[in-house]
């Protein structure tokens, strides 16, 4: 039986690469959003200090620092290669020693291996997003961007649904949960040992050039107010809904609801409807475009964090019941559909940014401002929690992504050019002054 059209270009080597190295990248960011949280939530640990253990993520948010450093240097595998195996055999081993510690009396040197374990998933998903964007071309870019983002969302079965199911079981200690979470890394460390190497593209030949070029080339194409505006979109697209989310597993325990509950049912209507959102979001945007894709998704993604203000109008609930469960499938349901079409656009969107020469840097730099929400905004989450109440707290969400959506008409106008960064290079060599939006 011959495939379908549609279904053909998803059944291609590059997009099983895809799968891998989405399910790798985000394997160590959901056990420091997902699992760490419950963990220290469960041994009684207050909700200001667990809304403060976000800043371990920093790291997310500083890659671009050191990613100069993996354009510049070679490991023995290679240049995108060697580090993604470097950064995984670290994870592994560091994941697995976490959950030794003792919450209560143990809480900074917690923090501490949780900061090596941020910088070291940091690592991995500049070695990542490099490979990634160099295996594939323009036109491929919204597919695979897809592709890595639902197999990043599938990662987080394992800390946020599977490790808090084993945790609820009464012989498994936590740290043979973290350890049991640790091996999942291997996948990715096969995939990094298998896969070729992608054709070096203008290689930066000093360090000078690795940490000054990316960010010269970046300017000149877009002028300085342009890169400001662009920069501006990349901090405040997804601001609502990550701080919507930072909190969600203590929310729902504060609700009521049980770890197996979150589990076996919130993690579930999280993951799935955000990766139909996804793969729909993908073929989406082979019709109609990255730019149509950010305003359509981008919608979506700021009605539907309006539903956890709902949940939590109508909660804490002395009993959960059939009828709350189906509430909090359907919530989360409708928030992840909104944030997987809308993480698939955006992550294409940057990937299209970047100049091929310096993919590492520009891609870290691009990320690491989307992460700045997740590690600083979401750092006072417990505080605004406790100031606005639940209820507050989501509305406030809701209004914190609008200035991203206005920015639209600026960085990605409805019917802008769609043209990537690889079609322009040869035009951007000739005349070398700024530009307007790709």
């Amino acid at each position: 039986m011959p495939t379908p059209s549609w279904l053909a270009p998803l059944l291609t080597r590059k997009m099983l690469i895809c799968v891998f190295t989405g399910f790798s990248s985000g394997l160590p960011l959901y056990l420091l959003i997902s699992l760490v949280p419950a963990w220290l939530t469960g041994e009684g640990v207050n909700i200001k200090t667990i809304g403060l253990f976000a800043l371990v993520q920093l790291p997310f948010a500083l890659k671009f620092i050191w990613a100069p450093l993996l354009d510049r240097f070679v490991p023995p595998l290679g240049r995108r290669r060697g580090w993604m195996l470097i950064s995984q055999v670290g994870l592994l081993i560091f994941i697995g020693l976490l959950g030794g510690f003792n919450p209560q009396g143990q809480i900074g040197m917690i923090s501490a291996l949780a900061i090596l374990l941020a910088f070291l998933g940091a690592t991995q998903d500049v070695a990542l997003d490099a490979f990634r964007r160099e295996i594939l071309t323009d036109a491929e870019l919204g597919l695979g961007s897809s592709v890595h983002v639902n197999a990043y969302r599938v990662a987080g079965l394992v800390p946020g649904s599977l490790s808090l199911v084993l945790a609820d079981l009464d012989w498994l200690s936590w740290a043979q949960v973290f350890w049991i979470t640790a091996l999942f890394m291997l996948p990715g460390m096969l995939m990094s040992l298998f896969v070729r190497e992608p054709a070096v593209t203008g290689r930066p030949k000093t360090l000078q050039e690795a940490c000054v070029e990316p960010f010269k080339e970046f300017v000149g194409r877009l002028g300085w107010q342009g890169a400001m505006l662009f920069l501006g979109f990349l901090l405040l697209y997804k601001l609502g809904d990550s701080l919507a989310t930072a909190l969600s597993t203590p929310f729902y325990l504060t609700m009521g609801f049980s770890k197996t509950d979150i589990g076996l049912i919130a993690k579930h209507a999280g993951l799935w409807p955000a990766v139909i959102g996804g793969m729909a979001g993908g073929l989406m945007m082979v019709k109609i475009g990255i730019n149509r894709a950010l305003w359509l998704f981008g919608a979506v993604q700021l009605v539907t964090i309006l539903g956890f203000a709902w949940l939590a109008w109508l909660g804490p609930f002395e009993q959960i019941t059939l009828a709350n469960r189906l509430s909090l499938a359907l919530v989360i349901a409708a928030e992840y559909l909104g944030v997987g079409l809308g993480t698939a656009a955006f992550t294409a969107f940057i990937a299209r940014a970047t100049h091929p020469a310096y993919t590492a840097t520009q891609f870290a730099l691009f990320t690491s401002l989307t992460a700045v929400p997740r590690t600083t905004f979401n750092a006072f989450s417990g505080v605004l929690v406790e100031c606005l109440g639940w209820v507050g707290f989501f509305l406030l969400c809701t209004l914190l992504a609008v200035p991203g959506m206005l920015l639209l008409f600026k960085v990605a106008p409805w019917g802008g050019q769609e043209s990537g960064i690889r079609a322009q290079e040869s035009e951007f060599r000739e005349r070398r002054r700024p530009r307007q939006w790709f």
